[in-house]
C-alpha cells in the first residue's frame, strides 16, 4: 500500500489542530484544577452523569460517553469516589455490573464550577469565531468523530476502526 502523505495545506492544519488542542485542554485543565481541584476528564465524568435521569449511568455506558477505556473510568470514579462526588451501586439486574451515580456534593462542585469553565471555553473558543464558523466546526467535528466511531455512516465499521473504545452491549441497571 502506497502512503498517502499529507500536502502542504493539509500538514499545517494538521499541525495547528495539534496546537489548537493542546493549548485548549492545557487551558481548561489549569481552569479546572485552580476552581475544583481535578482534571478535564473528572469534570467531564461528573456533567455526563448530570445529563442523564437520575444521574446514574452504568460504568460501561459511561465510559463510552466519556470517550475512555472502562479501566480509566474506573481509576477516574476511584477518585470521585473519595472526594465523595460520586459514588457506585450494583446493579440488581446484572451482578457483575456497576452503576456510578452523582452525588449531592457532585452536583455542587459541577454547579460551583461550570461558570469559571464555560467562560474558559468561550474566551479559548467561541469568542474568536464567527456564528458560521461555529457551524463549520461542529460540522468538521462531528464528521470527525463519526469517521472515528465508525457510526454506520461511513465504511469503518469497529472492527475496522482500531482505536474506538470498544464496550459491550449493556442493559439498564434497573
Amino acid at each position: 500500500m502506497t502512503t498517502r502523505w499529507l500536502t502542504p495545506e493539509e500538514q499545517r492544519a494538521w499541525r495547528a489542530y495539534i496546537a489548537a488542542t493542546h493549548l485548549l485542554e492545557d487551558a481548561i485543565d489549569r481552569q479546572l484544577q485552580q476552581d475544583a481541584g481535578m482534571p478535564h476528564l473528572y469534570y467531564s465524568i461528573l456533567a455526563n452523569l448530570s445529563d442523564v435521569p437520575d444521574h446514574r449511568l452504568r460504568m460501561t455506558d459511561l465510559a463510552e460517553k466519556s470517550k475512555i477505556t472502562r479501566s480509566r473510568l474506573t481509576y477516574a470514579v476511584t477518585r470521585l469516589e473519595k472526594d465523595g462526588l460520586v459514588r457506585r451501586e450494583g446493579c440488581p439486574s446484572d451482578k457483575r455490573g456497576s452503576t456510578a451515580v452523582l452525588t449531592d456534593a457532585g452536583m455542587a462542585t459541577l454547579e460551583r464550577t461550570a461558570p469559571g469553565h464555560v467562560e474558559t471555553v468561550r474566551a479559548a473558543v467561541f469568542d474568536h469565531l464567527t456564528p458560521e464558523q461555529v457551524g463549520q466546526l461542529e460540522e468538521i467535528s462531528t464528521g470527525i468523530m463519526r469517521a472515528l466511531e465508525g457510526d454506520g455512516t461511513e465504511a469503518a465499521t469497529r472492527e475496522d476502526v482500531p482505536w474506538r473504545r470498544r464496550s459491550s452491549s449493556s442493559s439498564p441497571c434497573t
